[in-house]
């Protein structure tokens, strides 16, 4: 364990923090000690934003937690779900179980977000919608950065084509993206099949990885001109992307951006928060 200042501590397993852990400590003081420490090139915001809109691309692809807000809404919906009931018993006791596994690293990146859809299975897809615009609206919508809603905004504007990436559900992903102007249409997500309305076990697809870039390039989009990510997990489509921009990168992505020459952006809510 490493020891932060007030004698705080976090595992220095960076792989595992990036999505794996339920301490809000882990989130917060990893990446204070990368900002001190990692070296690179970093954006102020007017630098950050001239880069992605000079010249505008024709396609734009955004990883969504860490990247558009803060945090990760996945686990959230999935802990919260559990909270209110959404879930059975059987169900959240399973899920909870594999979530410590994945923890512990014996459960991998693919597994863990395929399974956070699947614990759905049998409930209703019009509940889940449901329940998806509730969370986000409480525990996700005041968590986004303002710097990355506004670029969005300024690259519809320029008619760039946008496209949104993760491995969260898609009822989160989707609900989220209106706050965006992105349709369901242009959301790749993590998600499962329905019919007769009926959440299924069936998988579509779990984006994550190099399945992130492998969505894209099924989606017809082998060399997207600029992407936005926040983890190791959108290291893949980082690379096949003509311009890679790092947004709030966790420590795996920032020593990749620091290899590469990428310049990396911190927004204005993360380096508040740390520099309380």
């Amino acid at each position: 364990m490493a020891t932060l200042k007030g004698g705080r501590k976090f595992c220095p397993s960076l792989d595992r923090l990036e999505v794996g852990s339920y301490c809000p400590l882990h989130e917060i003081e990893v990446t204070l000690t990368l900002i001190q420490a990692v070296p690179g090139i970093r954006f102020t915001h007017e630098e950050f934003r001239r880069a992605a809109l000079a010249p505008a691309p024709q396609i734009a692809v955004f990883d969504c937690d860490g990247t558009l807000w803060g945090g990760d809404a996945g686990l959230g919906f999935m802990t919260w779900s559990m909270e209110a009931g959404l879930l059975s018993r059987d169900a959240s006791d399973w899920i909870d179980a594999q979530h410590r596994l994945y923890r512990q690293g014996k459960v991998s990146e693919l597994e863990i977000c395929g399974e956070m859809v699947q614990v759905y299975a049998g409930l209703r897809d019009d509940e889940l919608r449901r329940a998806a615009v509730r969370y986000f609206a409480a525990h996700v919508e005041s968590q986004i950065f303002p710097e990355m809603q506004t670029l969005i905004a300024e690259l519809q504007g320029a008619g760039t084509e946008i496209w949104a990436v993760s491995s969260t559900n898609n009822w989160v992903i989707e609900d989220g993206m209106r706050r965006f102007g992105i349709s369901a249409d242009r959301v790749l997500a993590a998600e499962v099949r329905v019919r007769d309305g009926l959440i299924t076990s069936d998988l579509v697809d779990v984006p994550t990885d190099e399945g992130k870039a492998e969505a894209l390039r099924r989606a017809g989009i082998a060399a997207p001109d600029a992407v936005f990510g926040n983890s190791v997990h959108d290291a893949a489509m980082l690379v096949m992307a003509h311009r890679a921009f790092p947004v709030n990168p966790t420590p795996g992505l920032a020593e990749i951006a620091a290899q590469r020459g990428w310049a990396v952006f911190y927004p204005e809510a993360v380096l508040a928060d740390h520099s309380k």
